[in-house]
C-alpha cells in the first residue's frame, strides 16, 4: 500500500472515531456538552503529539543515551523506522571503525611513508614508516606544514613548481629517499616516501664488485697476454723464458684463486645452496688449517695449536675455509719470524677459534670494514702476498650460515686476533653431558 495511505487512512478514522463519539454524546446530552467533550479530545489529542515530538527532540539531541517511546497511532511507525534506521547506522559505523582500523594497521605495516596533507601542506596523519623516514612525529607534528619540518631545498623546489607527476630523489637524515606527491579529493594531498638507502648501497656494492673483480682479473692477464706477446714475436733464450713461464703461472695461479673465492662467496649467498650439517672433527680440522698454513708459510713462521674444545656440527668443508682464511692471512701479515697460534676452545656460550699472531696489526679505522669484498688495508703488500682480497667475506658468509660470529682484535705494528665465536647449540656434547641434561 502507498505510504501516504498508510498514513491518513488510520489518522482519518481515529478522527472519525472520535468526533462521532463527541456528536453522540451530544445529541444524547446537548451539543454544549458534545462541543465542550470535542474541544477536551483535541485538546489531549494535541498534546500528546506535543509529547511525542518533545520525546523525539530530546532523542535527535543525544541518540546514545535518550530512548524512544513505543509511540501510539502514526507515531509507533515513525519511532519504528528511526529505531531501525538507528540500528543501521550502528551496523554501518562499526563496519566502518573496522575497516578504518583495518587501513590504519595496513598503512601502520607499509614499508612506504605515507603522509596525509590538506591543500597547503598542513600534516594531518603519517605512519610509522613516515616518521622513520622523514623524522615527524605524528601526535607532535600534527597541524604544522610539512615544508616546515622535512627542510630540504631539493623538496622546496619540488613543492614550488608543482610538478608532482614525477617522483623526486632527495638525501635526508643520512637516507635516500624517492618522494612523491599525490593530489586526491579537493583539500588533500599524498605525500609518499621509498626509502632505497640500502638498494643504492648493494647496487653500489656490485658495481665495486664488478669493477674490482674486473681490475683483478685485467692485471693478471695483462702479465700474460704480454709475455706470450713476447714470446710470439722475439726469440728469447731459455732462461728468459723459464723466466716468463714462471710468471705466467704465478699469475694464472692467482687468477684461478680469484675466480675460486667468487665462486665461493656466490654459492655461500646463494639460497638454492642450503647448509649441509654434519658433525665435524675439530681436532682433525684444526690440524689440516696448521698443515695448510705451515705449507704457506714454507717454514718462514712458528705455528702452534691447542685444541680444547668439544666437535661441533657444521660443513666441515665452509668451516675448513673460514678458518682456513684467517689462519693465511695471518701468515700473509706477519713477517718472517713471526709466530702464529691457533686456538679452539669451549666455553660457557659455546666455543672459540681464535687465530693469534705477531704481524704487522691493523689500525682501528680500518677494522670495520675489513670483511668487505678487495677491501685491503694495504694494496701493495696485499698483491706482493697473493691474496684476493674475498678472504673475509667468505669467512662472514661462512659465520652466518652457520649461526656464528666474528670479533677482530688489533692494533697497528703489535699484531692481531681474529676470534670465531660460535653458538651452544652448535656442539656436540659427550654422551655423559647429554644423558644429565
Amino acid at each position: 500500500m502507498n505510504p501516504k495511505l498508510l498514513f491518513w487512512v488510520p489518522a482519518a478514522l481515529r478522527s472519525a472515531i472520535i468526533l462521532g463519539g463527541c456528536a453522540t454524546l451530544g445529541w444524547l446530552f446537548g451539543w454544549i456538552e458534545g462541543l465542550v467533550l470535542a474541544l477536551g479530545a483535541m485538546i489531549v489529542m494535541v498534546f500528546v503529539q506535543l509529547s511525542y515530538l518533545y520525546q523525539l527532540s530530546n532523542w535527535l539531541d543525544d541518540p546514545q543515551s535518550a530512548k524512544l517511546p513505543d509511540g501510539w497511532g502514526a507515531w509507533t511507525s515513525i519511532f519504528s523506522r528511526l529505531y531501525k534506521m538507528r540500528r543501521e547506522d550502528e551496523k554501518n559505523q562499526a563496519e566502518l571503525t573496522e575497516w578504518l582500523a583495518r587501513f590504519r594497521q595496513a598503512m601502520h605495516l607499509l614499508p612506504d611513508g605515507v603522509v596525509i596533507m590538506d591543500d597547503v601542506l598542513f600534516l594531518e596523519w603519517c605512519n610509522p614508516a613516515a616518521e622513520k623516514h622523514l623524522g615527524l612525529t605524528h601526535e607532535r607534528d600534527k597541524g604544522m606544514r610539512v615544508t616546515n619540518l622535512v627542510r630540504n631545498p631539493d623538496f622546496m623546489d619540488y613543492i614550488i613548481l608543482g610538478r608532482y607527476d614525477q617522483p623526486l630523489t632527495i638525501s635526508f637524515r643520512d637516507r635516500k629517499l624517492i618522494v612523491q606527491i599525490i593530489p586526491f579529493e579537493n583539500r588533500r594531498q599524498i605525500l609518499v616516501t621509498h626509502d632505497v638507502t640500502e638498494s643504492e648501497r648493494i647496487e653500489e656494492m656490485r658495481r665495486d664488485f664488478i669493477a674490482n673483480a674486473s681490475h683483478e682479473l685485467r692485471t693478471p692477464l695483462t702479465v700474460i697476454v704480454g709475455f706470450l706477446e713476447i714470446a710470439a714475436s722475439e726469440g728469447l733464450d731459455a732462461a728468459t723464458r723459464s723466466a716468463h713461464l714462471k710468471l705466467m703461472t704465478e699469475q694464472g695461479h692467482r687468477m684461478q684463486h680469484l675466480i675460486e673465492d667468487m665462486l665461493t662467496l656466490s654459492r655461500l649467498e646463494s639460497v638454492d645452496y642450503p647448509l649441509r650439517a654434519e658433525r665435524v672433527d675439530v681436532k682433525r680440522l684444526v690440524e689440516q688449517v696448521q698443515r695448510d698454513a705451515e705449507a704457506l708459510s714454507a717454514g718462514r713462521h712458528e705455528i702452534s695449536i691447542t685444541i680444547d674444545g668439544p666437535d661441533v656440527t657444521g660443513s666441515y668443508e665452509e668451516l675448513h675455509s673460514a678458518f682456513g682464511n684467517l689462519a693465511s692471512n695471518a701468515v700473509r701479515y706477519t713477517p718472517a719470524g713471526g709466530k702464529i697460534h691457533l686456538l679452539w676452545k669451549g666455553t660457557e656460550n659455546g666455543a672459540k677459534f681464535m687465530v693469534e699472531d705477531t704481524g704487522i696489526g691493523i689500525s682501528t679505522e680500518h677494522i670495520s670494514r675489513l670483511t668487505e669484498r678487495f677491501y685491503r688495508v694495504d694494496k701493495s703488500r696485499s698483491r706482493e702476498t697473493q691474496g684476493t682480497g674475498l678472504g673475509l667475506a667468505i669467512v662472514k658468509h661462512v659465520l652466518l650460515r652457520h649461526s656464528s660470529t666474528l670479533q677482530i682484535k688489533s692494533e697497528a705494528g703489535k699484531g692481531s686476533t681474529f676470534i670465531v665465536c660460535m653458538p651452544k647449540t652448535a656442539l656436540v656434547l659427550p654422551q655423559i653431558e647429554l644423558q644429565l641434561h
